[in-house]
C-alpha cells in the first residue's frame, strides 16, 4: 500500500529530524511530505537537507504562513496526483506519536478514514489541564450532537484517508482551518457514506516549542458547526487554490521574475 504522511511545519526545527527518524522506524516503507510555510527558524532548509539524504522525504515550500488547513489540502492534492493509496495527517510536534502508525495502517485496510481518537476506550490526554479538556471534550460533544457525526473525536488531527475519499471531496471548497478543518472533513466524509473507524491514541503535548492553538481556532470551529447545522455556511470561493505542484512552480517563477536568475526548484519530488 503506497502511503504518504503529510506534515505541515512552521518553526519546527528542533522536532523535525527526530520525528522523521521515529516515523521511519515504525513505517520504513512510507513516504513523507513536509509542507513548510517559510519557517524563519530554518525548518524548510533542514527539510531540504533531509530530502537529499533520504528519497522517502519530499518537501513543498510555501511563501508564508498560510494555515494548517491549506497545508493539508496541498498535501492531499499531492497524494492524489502521485497515486498514493492512503494519506496521513500528522503534526510535527510529537503530539501524534509515531508508534501508532502500524495500528493506522492495519485499520485502513478495512476503512476509508481512520481517526486517532482521544475519546474512545484506551485513548486519553494525560497532561492536559482541566480547562483544555473541557474545551476539547465539550467541543466534540457539541459538534457530534449538532451535526450527527458518528465520531467520538471529530476534532482529532491524527488521521489516515484513502485516496478515493480525498478524490470524492471537493477540496477546493474547504475554507476552514484548525479544529474546524477537522470537523468539516469528518462531516463531509460522513455525508459521502464512507466508513470511519476510530483507534485509541494517547495525545501528549508537544516536546519542543510553543503550541499554535489559539482562541480564534476554537471560535472558528464553534461557528462552523452552527453555520453548517443551520444551513448558513459560506459559499465556496470563486477561485480555488492552486494544486500543490502548480503552487510550487508559481513561487519559483515569481522568484525568477524578481531576481532575474533561475532559482532551484521549490518542490522536491
Amino acid at each position: 500500500m503506497k502511503t504518504l504522511i503529510i506534515i505541515p511545519t512552521y518553526n519546527e526545527l528542533d522536532n523535525l529530524r527526530p520525528l522523521l527518524n521515529e516515523i521511519l522506524s515504525y513505517a520504513p516503507e512510507t513516504d513523507i511530505l513536509i509542507v513548510d510555510d517559510n519557517s524563519p527558524d530554518g525548518t524548510g532548509e533542514l527539510a531540504d537537507e533531509i530530502h537529499n539524504e533520504n528519497p522517502h522525504v519530499h518537501v513543498l515550500h510555501r511563501p508564508g504562513k498560510l494555515g494548517l488547513g491549506t497545508a493539508y489540502i496541498t498535501g492531499f492534492k499531492y497524494a492524489v496526483e502521485h497515486n498514493y493509496d492512503v494519506a496521513f495527517e500528522m503534526d510535527a510536534d510529537f503530539s501524534h506519536d509515531p508508534r501508532y502508525l502500524p495500528d493506522f495502517l492495519k485499520s485502513i485496510e478495512h476503512a476509508d478514514l481512520v481517526i486517532g481518537s482521544r475519546y474512545v476506550k484506551g485513548g486519553g490526554t494525560p497532561n492536559w489541564s482541566i480547562v483544555r479538556r473541557f474545551i476539547s471534550g465539550g467541543g466534540n460533544i457539541f459538534a457530534r450532537f449538532m451535526l450527527h457525526i458518528p465520531v467520538h473525536d471529530c476534532t482529532a488531527g491524527f488521521r489516515c484517508y484513502r485516496r478515493e475519499v480525498l478524490q470524492s471531496i471537493d477540496l477546493d471548497t474547504i475554507q476552514s482551518q484548525g479544529y474546524a478543518f477537522q470537523v468539516e472533513l469528518a462531516y463531509r466524509v460522513m455525508k459521502q457514506g464512507f466508513k470511519i473507524v476510530e483507534i485509541p491514541i494517547i495525545f501528549k503535548d508537544r516536546r519542543v516549542g510553543k503550541s499554535k492553538m489559539s482562541r480564534t481556532i476554537v471560535i472558528e470551529a464553534f461557528t462552523y458547526v452552527l453555520r453548517t447545522r443551520f444551513g448558513i455556511n459560506k459559499k465556496p470561493a470563486s477561485t480555488p487554490p492552486a494544486p500543490a505542484q502548480r503552487l510550487a512552480r508559481t513561487i519559483d517563477e515569481e522568484a525568477k521574475d524578481t531576481s532575474g536568475e533561475e532559482l532551484p526548484s521549490m518542490a522536491k519530488k
